[in-house]
């Protein structure tokens, strides 16, 4: 009885966290380089409407491309005004959530059958791999996944290789403590900041791709659901570090999941306690962890 309620709830909680985990990494990158970008929020919901635009339009491969670039393009509108014009990282980054939101709401109302609003999106289901999904439990929470999920399983050990042991990665984690010493040192620091924020755009992006394309199989209008602003309380939570991170969007993962085992057990509480329990959980952790964690030295000037 506790494998047929554990298994399925580990499975949700590794399926629900693939979305935040792509966020986070993004703006885990982000913020090595010394920028908070508040406008991660938009870029999901970016790439919520372009995995679905483009995924209708080519398929699931193509859909996960489109998103990526349209978290990217977002991004870069984002870069353009923190890098080069030196606006508030803060200010900027509300105003490019509120321009995605708007405008995907906008595309959503005026052009419903851009974004397969009546028609069956291509969508990317569970993959079970050879071998590996045939290990008891383990192999169905872990190995039964969506193609994005195992995506994953690579890129954080490769982002945290990366940025312990690349010149390119010591760049980033320079300009994140102290832009002058690294220009000082020949690292373009605008430029580094650029591309690491171009980074967390794209991985917005997919992260709103996977949302679509992965879980939910259709686009709706403000999805991305605060998902923004909980990758950055995982950051925070993962004290800036890939594996960190990785484990906190874990956490988050089973915070969402957790009102699918309530109603696997029958119990009769409100759904609505579950449903905020991410937020909350995201509040508490921004509150109790932000002065326990070390953060870049020039996070956010």
């Amino acid at each position: 009885m506790l494998e047929l309620l554990l298994v399925p709830f580990l499975e949700a909680t590794i399926r629900t966290a693939t979305p935040l985990a792509f966020a986070a990494l993004g703006e885990l990158v982000s913020e090595r380089a010394g920028v908070i970008n508040l406008g991660m929020e938009g870029a999901i919901i970016a790439g919520c409407l372009g995995g679905a635009a483009a995924a209708l339009a080519g398929g699931s491969g193509i859909g996960y491309l489109g998103a990526a670039a349209a978290g990217l393009a977002l991004a870069s509108v984002f870069a353009f005004f923190v890098v080069r014009v030196g606006s508030d990282q803060i200010i900027t980054g509300t105003a490019i959530t509120v321009l995605g939101l708007g405008v995907t709401g906008t595309v959503f109302h005026l052009a419903p059958t851009l974004v397969g609003v009546g028609a069956a999106l291509p969508t990317t289901g569970p993959i079970a791999l050879p071998i590996l999904s045939h290990i008891p439990v383990v192999g169905r929470v872990l190995f039964t996944q969506p193609a994005p999920t195992y995506a994953l399983y690579v890129l954080v050990p490769l982002v945290a290789w990366w940025m312990r042991h690349t010149h390119a990665g010591l760049a980033l984690r320079a300009v994140g403590e102290s832009p002058a010493a690294a220009a000082a040192a020949g690292v373009a620091a605008g430029r580094v900041r650029a591309l690491a924020i171009a980074f967390s755009g794209a991985m917005g992006g997919l992260c709103g791709g996977t949302l679509v394309l992965a879980q939910v199989g259709s686009f709706n209008e403000n999805m991305s659901a605060g998902r923004g602003f909980i990758a950055i309380a995982i950051v925070v939570l993962g004290r800036w570090t890939p594996w960190g991170t990785a484990g906190a969007a874990l956490v988050f993962g089973a915070a969402f999941a957790l009102q699918y085992l309530v109603q696997s057990l029958g119990l009769a509480l409100p759904y609505q306690l579950f449903l905020a329990m991410p937020y909350v959980l995201t509040l508490v952790l921004l509150a109790t962890q932000r002065g326990r964690a070390v953060a870049p030295a020039h996070l956010g000037r």
